[in-house]
């Protein structure tokens, strides 16, 4: 026995050890690159392509740092790109001599439609511009293609493969899975339409929510059709024939012929199309660079001369209080709206929103904030994917809101939920409660026992009063009555282009059409622009990722089995009462 525990004590030291040297190793190796890093100007030779490879996580922004570069490609981390870099670059692009042209290398990007559509948005600038736009890919998804779909030729490998099929929306439910946990969801809401909390309470879709989802996403696949029918020369009636046939799983062929795409090519053949149009020899490299290295090349401008007046692009991402890495902090990001009001030199704020909302007090907080700034300076909302529930809280009294088409907003509407896990931790994980209160609600909210109906009682109250409160910050902030939002919230999701009929949203476009309303509105003629929150350091960025992930390791190894439900309650037990956001599990493809 005790030369087993010592080869055990020495196996576990000498993992230990060894793990130790690879961390240790990897960080050395990061450093030497990163120290070879700089931010010198990339050569950018005449008569160069611009190759635009999306296939990652497009994200609002990212840290440009080249060390966080290197660290999203570790294992404590994913590339992600960041959709600020990518329409400055584009926009460079546009007006950069040396780049003869653009070729799109994008068949299975990893964003929200809206986001796509604003990169679509920028090519086609950039095409408007005289340069040509190529697209290459063996396999387009449905927002690949669409992507794509702006550029003069399509082409893909002849055993390639093109999704185009039209928009759906599965939700998956929750009931049953926390009935077997021993979980009921004690659930409270304003809004017929909120169903947020239909995962928890119900096995299907109301009628309300298929209603809904109905309206929002036939007009974003109405909105993708005119705009690929406009790009493509094709009928919106050919594009229905060939969604309802599933063109994705016949002969190629169709494709070629209904001019979704412009060639079967393999990559060889397409090169050698590029070196024609570009006066390349054939047996010489094409002059090319990546989208990433562009964004560090320099183009000259004609001065405008120095100017200390800023515009500020504050970004909001993610659920708002959810404890993500990813999500809003109210507190911070108030901080940053409160130093942006405080600036003497930024003249006004464009507030850029992608997130379904979160904790009702958290919007509240970020709310205030968002009015006095606009009360000093003027405020332009940019809407993302998403920019609902809380999400639209935060947005509703700038002083224009502007959105994508297909952005998904509103969702004006209150929930809360109070998990009862008495039969999970009791009957399955062995525990039992017991204790001493000295008043009635002294105890109020547990997870541990089902609600008494006076406690029922005051949080279907709370949530009734803070739905008061939240239509009509929404009436003040859209100068309308409390009824009028009523009529058009009660949770419902409206697509940006239906939102701008019910007075939610006042103009369709991009982050830069909020600049240009926000320039216009301070009078400015010369600004500079100036991003916040500022990005984390790089040391910031690897450790706070790599803490999660320890975090999660260690969980697993020493519980076990349990871990699962463990997780799933204390993401239950965290899940603030009152919540303004989304339903959980939106997706659309």
């Amino acid at each position: 026995m005790l030369k087993f525990l010592r080869r055990l004590l020495f196996t576990t030291i000498g993992a230990i050890v060894t793990a130790l040297f690879i961390v240790l190793f990897f960080f050395l190796g990061i450093l030497t690159v990163a120290s070879l890093s700089s931010d010198s100007e990339v050569t950018v030779e005449d008569n160069s392509i611009l190759v635009v490879d999306l296939n990652s996580v497009i994200k609002e922004r990212v840290n440009e740092d080249p060390f966080t570069q290197l660290i999203g490609e570790s294992p404590f981390g994913e590339a992600q790109l960041g959709l600020n870099q990518i329409l400055k670059s584009l926009k460079k692009a546009a007006t950069d001599d040396r780049i003869k042209g653009i070729v799109i290398e994008s068949g299975t990007p990893q964003a929200g439609i809206a986001t796509i559509d604003e990169i679509r948005n920028a090519l086609k600038t950039v095409k408007d511009s005289g340069k040509f736009i190529y697209a290459f890919a063996p396999i387009y998804t449905q927002t690949g293609y669409y992507l794509s779909s702006v550029a003069d030729k399509v082409y893909m490998p002849p055993q390639g493969m093109l999704e185009y099929k039209g928009l759906s929306s599965q939700r998956t439910f929750f009931k049953g899975s926390l009935e077997k946990l021993g979980v009921e969801m004690q659930i409270f809401k304003h809004g017929k339409f909120k169903s947020a909390v239909e995962p928890f309470m119900l096995d299907h879709m109301s009628k309300e929510s298929k209603k809904q989802t109905s309206v929002y996403i036939g007009s974003i696949w109405d909105y993708m059709k005119e705009q690929i029918s406009e790009s493509r020369g094709i009928s919106i009636e050919t594009l229905n024939r060939l969604a309802d046939n599933s063109s994705m799983f016949n002969d190629n062929q169709i494709l070629l012929d209904n001019k979704l795409v412009d060639g079967l090519w393999y990559k060889d053949q397409l090169l050698d199309e590029l070196k024609k149009i570009t006066d390349t020899e054939l047996n010489d490299d094409l002059a090319s660079v990546s989208l990433s290295d562009y964004k560090s090349a320099k183009v000259k401008k004609k001065s405008k001369g120095f100017t200390k007046d800023k515009i500020a692009v504050i970004y909001a991402e993610g659920g708002i209080d959810d404890g993500s890495d990813d999500g809003i902090n109210s507190e911070k990001l108030s901080k940053t709206i409160r130093k942006a009001r405080r600036d003497s030199s930024i003249k006004a704020v464009v507030f850029r929103i992608n997130s379904p909302g979160g904790s009702g007090m958290g919007s509240d907080v970020i709310w205030r904030e968002v009015k006095l700034c606009q009360q000093e300076k003027p405020v332009i909302v940019s809407m993302g994917d998403y920019a609902a529930s809380g999400g639209y809280y935060i947005a509703c009294c700038a002083d224009t809101i502007v959105a994508s088409p297909v952005t998904l907003t509103g969702s004006i509407g209150v929930f809360g939920m109070i998990p009862n896990a008495e039969k999970l931790l009791t009957n399955k994980l062995g525990m039992t409660f017991d204790g001493v209160k000295t008043n009635t609600y002294a105890d109020f909210p547990m997870i541990n026992r089902a609600m008494r109906k006076d406690e029922k009682a005051m949080m279907q109250t709370s949530v009734e009063k803070f739905y008061k409160v939240f239509i009509g910050r929404c009436a003040e902030g859209r100068s309308t009555s409390s009824e009028a939002i009523d009529e058009i919230g009660q949770g419902r999701v409206w697509s940006g282009e239906n939102a701008t009929h019910i007075n939610l949203v006042d103009v369709l476009g991009g982050i830069d059409t909020a600049i240009e309303i926000a320039k216009e509105k301070a009078g400015l003629e010369k600004y500079r622009i100036k991003e916040l929150p500022e990005q984390k350091s790089p040391f910031e960025e690897i450790f706070s990722g790599m803490g999660a992930q320890a975090k999660a390791f260690a969980a697993q190894t020493f519980l076990g089995v349990n871990y699962e439900e463990i997780k799933l309650m204390n993401q239950i037990k965290e899940i603030q009462p009152i919540q303004a956001r989304l339903p959980y599990s939106i997706e659309i493809r």
